[in-house]
């Protein structure tokens, strides 16, 4: 494999009349996290059904693991692991045995197959619930057993499509430990997620995805340097006292759904009294107000002119 575990260029896919990718063109290094970021509908999961084969794209090339999803889909799809949106594990069965079937679809050894499954249900804290139904697990439980199924064929490319979606802060921490993990392992790892916390905690390398376009690349800290400074952010009651307060402040960016008006500010106690003061001669009040350093939000919004919540 060479130094581009995933190489995209003019990458294309619309369904009938609606364009869903642009052309769209990225590297994905060997051994790093990769994170496709963007709103529901943006075309996070179609660039990853492309990746995997599972659909056909309309132009472009895509490379993965140094093979052309198109000519090479078979050796593609022996090189990667995929964990869809929801976890693609059989309530009927324990944990164990959905480990021991997927074992078996990867036509194992008997023994070098228990092996790993005991290996996985060790490595992702499942052993106690090794024997149980997966009806009863819990959804952070089926997320780490659907990761761990992942994992059986020792893939060195692993697709995650938002996989941290409806779990709960606790085992969304979980998952992105075992993230780390994996990479630290020599996995690469090709991260699709609407949660910007989550491309800031384990990306090397952020691609915002909008509309079907990329509209900005870069490490985490190189995205949010794009964006101006420390703010202070104001939150009004109501549009009228917003549309007073934009006036006042050259520079400012607003949010109409929110309410809100971003100022650029250094942060210090001076800064921070003028805008104070200038409100008050306005005979203004703001709800509520925080001093902001940059971060990958305000590069969405920057970018984009709308947060990702009212993206969606």
């Amino acid at each position: 494999m060479t130094s581009s575990a995933i190489s995209v260029s003019g990458l294309r896919k619309a369904y009938g009349d609606k364009v869903v990718l642009d052309g769209i063109d990225f590297e994905v290094a060997t051994g790093s996290v990769f994170s496709l970021l963007g709103p529901n509908g943006a075309g996070k999961t179609t660039t990853v059904n492309v990746l995997t084969t599972l659909i056909g794209a309309d132009g472009g090339t895509v490379l993965v693991g140094d093979h052309d999803v198109a000519r090479e889909a078979k050796a593609v799809r022996a090189a990667i692991g995929v964990t869809g949106q929801f976890a693609a594990v059989d309530e009927l069965l324990t944990g164990q045995e959905n480990l021991q079937l997927m074992v078996d679809l990867s036509r194992r050894s008997a023994g070098g197959g228990k092996r790993v499954v005991a290996e996985l249900l060790e490595r992702f804290d499942l052993v106690e619930a090794a024997r149980k139904p997966v009806s009863t697990y819990s959804g952070g439980m089926r997320r780490r057993l659907d990761l761990a199924m992942t994992l059986v064929g020792g893939p060195r490319i692993i697709f995650l499509d938002e996989p941290t979606t409806g779990l709960d802060p606790r085992s969304r921490r979980a998952v992105w430990s075992i993230v780390r993990e994996l990479v630290a392992g020599g996995v690469t790892v090709f991260l699709t997620t609407q949660y910007l916390e989550e491309a800031d905690q384990l990306a090397d390398r952020v691609a915002v995805l909008d509309r079907g376009r990329l509209v900005a690349q870069g490490s985490p800290d190189e995205l949010k340097a794009r964006v101006p400074g420390t703010h202070v952010r104001l939150r009004f009651t109501g549009v009228s006292e917003l549309d007073a307060a934009a006036r006042l402040f050259d520079g400012s960016v607003r949010d109409d759904d929110a309410l809100t008006l971003r100022i650029p500010s250094d942060g210090g106690t001076k800064s921070l009294r003028l805008v104070l003061e200038r409100l008050d001669a306005a005979s203004l009040s703001a709800e509520k107000f925080s001093v902001h350093t940059p971060d990958l939000d305000d590069v969405f919004l920057a970018l984009t002119g709308r947060t990702t919540e009212a993206a969606k």
